[in-house]
């Protein structure tokens, strides 16, 4: 707690609010409302693409899947946390395995000539599987460009499992990937919006039921 306080030690502020793994120490810590991220991110994508029906969060951690009413209110979502498979951190490994920084990693997967399939969506397994496929003589590339289409094939399931109400708005720091956007483009048929700074989406959906939450009213609108 001491170490908490002092990351805000020289900070004014309003209000407060946390979203996101850790906000059950923070509420602990300062005392401060939380939401969760599903809420975060449906706050963000009204704000944001008002015109949005559909929310695509993949991150580092999770990925999430959530269906909106024209008036932004949740109508269904999914998520999945139980494995890195689909998420920020499946694509680093695989990045740093094809010897590809994360930033390479999309741009070099649009260059493939060749579509290979990957199968294995477990990290262990899949990093097995990319192994196999370098022994074989396969282009880095092309690997690639597969590793990217079963992490799409992953979310593009979700999305359809909560109904995918056009446009989508995607957020996570997976949506700076350009090879991600094209192809899930392409496997939901439907325009895909990304905002300028996609891993701030949570953030900024906190920042503003926070700015609406007042204290006494037992939690966020």
């Amino acid at each position: 707690m001491a170490q908490a306080g002092s990351l805000l030690r020289g900070l004014s502020f309003d209000r407060i609010m946390a979203t996101g793994y850790g906000r059950h120490l923070f509420e602990i810590s300062f005392e401060a409302p939380t939401v969760t991220e599903i809420k975060a991110h449906a706050a963000s994508a009204r704000f944001l693409c008002p015109e949005a029906g559909t929310v695509l969060d993949i991150g580092g951690q999770d990925s999430k899947a959530i269906a909106l009413s024209d008036q932004g209110k949740i109508i269904k979502f999914e998520m999945n946390d139980r494995c890195a498979a689909g998420t920020g951190k499946f694509l680093e490994i695989m990045a740093q395995r094809l010897g590809y920084s994360l930033d390479q990693f999309g741009e070099e997967a649009l260059r493939a000539r060749k579509d290979i399939q990957v199968s294995s969506m477990c990290t262990v397994f899949a990093e097995s599987e990319v192994t196999s496929l370098l022994a074989k003589g396969e282009d880095r590339r092309d690997i690639a460009l597969g590793l990217h289409r079963s992490v799409v094939r992953r979310a593009a399931g979700m999305l359809k499992r909560v109904s995918i109400r056009p446009p989508v708005f995607f957020a996570g720091g997976v949506a700076r990937n350009p090879c991600i956007v094209e192809i899930l483009k392409q496997a939901t048929g439907t325009e895909i919006l990304v905002p300028a700074e996609p891993q701030m989406a949570g953030a900024l959906g906190a920042a503003l039921l926070g700015s609406e939450w007042e204290k006494g009213e037992g939690g966020v609108p």
